[in-house]
Order: C-alpha cells, then sequence, then structure tokens
C-alpha cells in the first residue's frame, strides 16, 4: 500500500466524519470474507464481501459508503456500502414523490395483498394497484420491470407504496383524449372485445371503451352477444356517436351491411314459397329466419287447418328447415307474418259438398259441455250436437246423462258456418218429432202408467211412452194438503194417473193421480185448476231447472 502524500495527511486531518454520512472510500484489500477499505480516517472498514456479490472490483477502486460508526470495539471503521446505496435511492425515490413523477421498478416476488418491487429499495405494490382489471394470477409479473407512480412515502419506517394502475389510466386519459379528437361518426376503427354483458359489448379502442349495443350487432335475431363475438377478439366497428363531455362513444357493426329490409317487399311478395330455419318457438308461433337478419313469424294458429296444435314446440323444433307461404308484411315494424296450413287446401272450403245439409253422420263423441257434445266427422273436423237437438221429448240438463266420451253417434247435419268453421248436428232429427201428434196419442181423461224420472218442489215428472214426460204438480198427487212430493212419490215408482191437460205448442202434459176416478165434471175442474198454475212460480221453477237445454250454443267452450 502506498503512502499517503503530505497534502492527503493535512487535508484529511481537517475532515469531519459524521457517523450516518455517506463518504468515500478506496479500497485497500479483497479478502474471501470482508473488503477493506480506507475512508482517510485512522483506521481502515470492513465491508462484508456479500454486499459485492453483483459488482466487479478491484484494489484501488473509489466507493462510496455509508459510515455507520467511527470505531467498534476492534478500533476499527464500520462501513456500508448497501446502506449507502440504499440512503441514496431512497433520498432520489422521495424526490421523486415530491416531484410526481415515475419510478421504473422490478416485481421481486408476491407477499400478501400485492407484490414487492424494487426501485432502488422495497416498495408495496397493493393487488388493487397492479392493473386496471383486477389480475387472476400474480405470478405473471414476478420478474418483469414496469413504471410505477409513488402513491406514499412513509420516512420513519421506509415504507413505500406505489402504483402501476395510476400509471396506465393516465396513459388511457392521455389515449382516450386523442382518440376522441380525431374521430367522428361514421369512421370505422378496430377494437378488442373487452367485456361482454347481456345487453352489448364493450370494445377497447386504444384506451378508451366504446360499447356496442346488441341492437347494432346484427340485423338479424341474437339472443346474446356471445353469440357472435368473444372476449380479447379484434373487431373492425362504426362509429355511430360520439359524446366527447362524457368520453361515451356508441358502435355498431350491422350499419357496414346493407339493411336486408330495404327491399323486402320486392323479394317477398304476399304468397310468396320460402324455406326457411326455425329459431325460436314460444307460446303463440314460431320464429322463422327466412335470410340473415330476416325473420318471419308463423302464430300457431296458421299452422294447420284441422289440427288442434296447443304449442309450436309439439309440431316444430328449433333449427328446423320449414317452407312456409308470405302472408304479410310490415316493413316499418320489421315483421312478416308467415303461413304453413296455406300450403294446403282449406278442407272448410268444399265442407258443404262433403257434408251436405240434412246429411246423416256417424262420429265418434270427442268432448261434452254444458251446452251440447263434439263429434269428430274426420281429423280435425268436428260438428256439435246441442244439448237441445239430443232429444224430442227428454229434458236433458247435460249432455254425459245420455252420452259419454268415444261414443259412436249418429246424426244429422242440420247447418254449416263455413266463416266461423262450425258445423251444427242433431240427434232427434233421426226420427219425427212426437210431439207433433201428441194430440192424438194423449187426450185429456185418458189413464196412463208410468215411472217417476225426476222430483221436483212443484211435482213429479213422469216417463211416459216413448221417453215422453208429464207432471204431475203436487196439488195433483193427493186430495189432501201435501208439503213434499217425497212424502207420496219417489224416483221409479210406477204411479197411474189420468191426462187433466195436453199443451202442444209449450210441450207439456198435465197429469193428476187423485183424478184417477174423477168423472167427466171433476176432471174439467181439475184441467182449469192445472192451467191456473201456468203463470205461478211453481212452474216458472220446472223452466228454470231445464235453463240449460235453452241456452245458445257459443263456439269455442270446451273445444
Amino acid at each position: 500500500m502506498s503512502e499517503p502524500t503530505l497534502a492527503e495527511l493535512i487535508a484529511g486531518s481537517f475532515r469531519i466524519y459524521n457517523e450516518g454520512s455517506i463518504v468515500k472510500g478506496r479500497i485497500l484489500e479483497i479478502k474471501p470474507q470482508i473488503v477493506l477499505v480506507d475512508i482517510g480516517y485512522k483506521s481502515e472498514g470492513a465491508i462484508p464481501s456479500s454486499e459485492f456479490e453483483d459488482e466487479e472490483i478491484q484494489v484501488g477502486d473509489e466507493i462510496e459508503v455509508l459510515l455507520e460508526k467511527l470505531e467498534n470495539d476492534e478500533g476499527m471503521v464500520v462501513l456500508s456500502k448497501e446502506k449507502a446505496a440504499h440512503k441514496q435511492n431512497w433520498d432520489k425515490i422521495y424526490k421523486v414523490f415530491i416531484d410526481g413523477g415515475l419510478v421504473k421498478g422490478k416485481v421481486k416476488g408476491i407477499v400478501k395483498g400485492g407484490l414487492m418491487v424494487n426501485v432502488g429499495v422495497e416498495a408495496f405494490l397493493p393487488g388493487s394497484q397492479i392493473d386496471i382489471i383486477p389480475p387472476k394470477d400474480l405470478n405473471e409479473y414476478v420478474g418483469k420491470v414496469y413504471e410505477f407512480k409513488i402513491v406514499k412515502v412513509n420516512d420513519d419506517r421506509k415504507n413505500i407504496v406505489i402504483s402501476r394502475r395510476e400509471v396506465i389510466e393516465a396513459e388511457r386519459a392521455e389515449q382516450r383524449q386523442k382518440f376522441l379528437d380525431g374521430v367522428k361518426p361514421g369512421d370505422v376503427v378496430e377494437g378488442i372485445v373487452k367485456n361482454i354483458t347481456d345487453f352489448g359489448v364493450f370494445v377497447d379502442l386504444n384506451g378508451m371503451d366504446g360499447l356496442l349495443h346488441i341492437t347494432d350487432m346484427s340485423w338479424g335475431r341474437l339472443n346474446h352477444p356471445s353469440e357472435l363475438v368473444t372476449i380479447g377478439q379484434k373487431l373492425p366497428v362504426q362509429i355511430l356517436e360520439v359524446n366527447r363531455e362524457k368520453e361515451r362513444v356508441s358502435l355498431g357493426i350491422k350499419q357496414m351491411q346493407d339493411n336486408p329490409w330495404d327491399n323486402i317487399e320486392a323479394r317477398y311478395p304476399v304468397g310468396t314459397k320460402v324455406n326457411g330455419t326455425v329459431t325460436k318457438l314460444v307460446a303463440y308461433g314460431a320464429f322463422v329466419e327466412v335470410e340473415e337478419g330476416v325473420e318471419g313469424l308463423i302464430h300457431v294458429s296458421e299452422l294447420s287447418w284441422i289440427k288442434r296444435i296447443a304449442r309450436p314446440s309439439d309440431v316444430l323444433a328449433v333449427g328446423q328447415k320449414l317452407e312456409s307461404i308470405v302472408l304479410g308484411i310490415n316493413k316499418e315494424e320489421r315483421k312478416i307474418s308467415l303461413g304453413v296450413r296455406q300450403l294446403d287446401t282449406n278442407p272448410w272450403d268444399n265442407i258443404d259438398a262433403r257434408f251436405p245439409i240434412g246429411t246423416k253422420i256417424k262420429g265418434k263423441v270427442r268432448n261434452l259441455t254444458a251446452y251440447g257434445a263434439f263429434v269428430e266427422l274426420e281429423e280435425g273436423i268436428d260438428g256439435m250436437v246441442h244439448v237441445s237437438d239430443l232429444s224430442w221429448t227428454r229434458k236433458i240438463n247435460h249432455p254425459s246423462e245420455v252420452l259419454k266420451k268415444g261414443d259412436e253417434l249418429e246424426a244429422t247435419v242440420l247447418e254449416i258456418d263455413k266463416t266461423n268453421q262450425r258445423i251444427s248436428l242433431g240427434v232427434k232429427q233421426l226420427d219425427n218429432d212426437p210431439w207433433s201428434l201428441i194430440d192424438e196419442r194423449f187426450k185429456v181423461g185418458d189413464l196412463v202408467k208410468g215411472k217417476v224420472s225426476k222430483i221436483a218442489s212443484f211435482g213429479a215428472f213422469i216417463e211416459l211412452a216413448d221417453d215422453i214426460d208429464g207432471l204431475i204438480h203436487i196439488s195433483q198427487i193427493s186430495e189432501g194438503h201435501l208439503a213434499k212430493v217425497k212424502d207420496a212419490l219417489n224416483v221409479g215408482d210406477e204411479v197411474e194417473a189420468r191426462v187433466i191437460k195436453v199443451d202442444k205448442v209449450e210441450r207439456r202434459i198435465g197429469l193428476s193421480v187423485k183424478a184417477v176416478n174423477y168423472d167427466e165434471a171433476a176432471l174439467k175442474k181439475e184441467s182449469q185448476a192445472f192451467d191456473a198454475l201456468r203463470p205461478t212460480t211453481d212452474l216458472v221453477g220446472l223452466e228454470q231447472a231445464f235453463k240449460f237445454a235453452t241456452e245458445e250454443y257459443r263456439p269455442g267452450q270446451g273445444v
């Protein structure tokens, strides 16, 4: 080692050495464990060799070190190269923090809540500050170098908190402004799909997020944006609207294509046969795509002339190829009405030729309602027998009294209504009306026998020959007062009575049990008494009992 010059000795004798300060020193000797450094003090300092791991050094090199202690127990100066570098870096970092600048750093590893970064000193990068979108895997950042903004410095604890997100946001803000200043509606730009929602897609336009609404993605039906795009996909889009104040951009894809509805009426005139694909089934019909961007609706009522289709899904499936006929077009509302049944002849067009009025038919009872029975004449074609047309004579409250589903029934065609697609049938019309000759078969004074078929509060109905009913009013059952009909008669009882009234118009036969042994004068008197009952509430009650027999047929009920 060379001896210090006189000038150096004089200069060194006047130097002030403060512990904790950074001083310059010269490497005197390099040993396996330590490096000896001379700072011009009366003794040398020793620095562990580990502090020089990443450096190539040699004797005589000048270095900066931190003077930790002027003299230890062995009389040597305590020095640290690492701590000198740390102090210098800390001072630089603090200055950058004050100035609001950025620092570069290398991600060293993962710690609880974020990442540890070396920016000259150790700094903490919280997970929320790593990126704009929270990262899924922190390992992808380890070992990489980024720029950071210093957001917090604790000088006492020597803690630093940094943010990469703020750097990205600042860059994006600058990019956004540049983008907004340079685009206008109608421009076509390329972006990257950033996020997909039910209502549309967010597209990253070089730092600017634009919204591509689902209705602007395709002229055709699109159930979800994911059917057309995927996250990360590069996408050319057209600028539809720019709001510079709110920094919002509306985008479109379909606007870059021809609108298929522009000349729709010329391409699909009413009556045209079209081939398409079923895209969606709903309760009221089926949507069919006849070309890309153009759909028509087949209403459930337009699927068949005769089949009773409750739901389109019973006969159609999504993806099925289908032929149909254009029934109508509404260009303004972008609606096309389609029909399938129109491909075949309407069986109701010549129904009167196949089932002329007066024709006798046979068919199975398909359904029963309160007002009648539906009889299948052929597949999909029903006729209806009103309850009042089941019998000339019997008071039938409900068709189930004489019919059940599946019965083979013979009837005659009474009326055909093509417009409303109804055929009226009659069973009683197969025979002559027995009431037309009733006054020849039953005369006042005749003795008749029959069985009690119904009991009412006002009397009892007696089933006579040929299903003709007669009425014994409660006053005609016995000579004395009778509180209840059931006190004297029950359903099924055999009864002998005398005819006291025959009303051809009202289709009513009045009977009397107590008049069985009356002479002609007494019989006439009872007949007059029976006539006197007609306007009373008792006999009005009888009419109410058979109210269903006169109800009008209401189409659609029970079918």
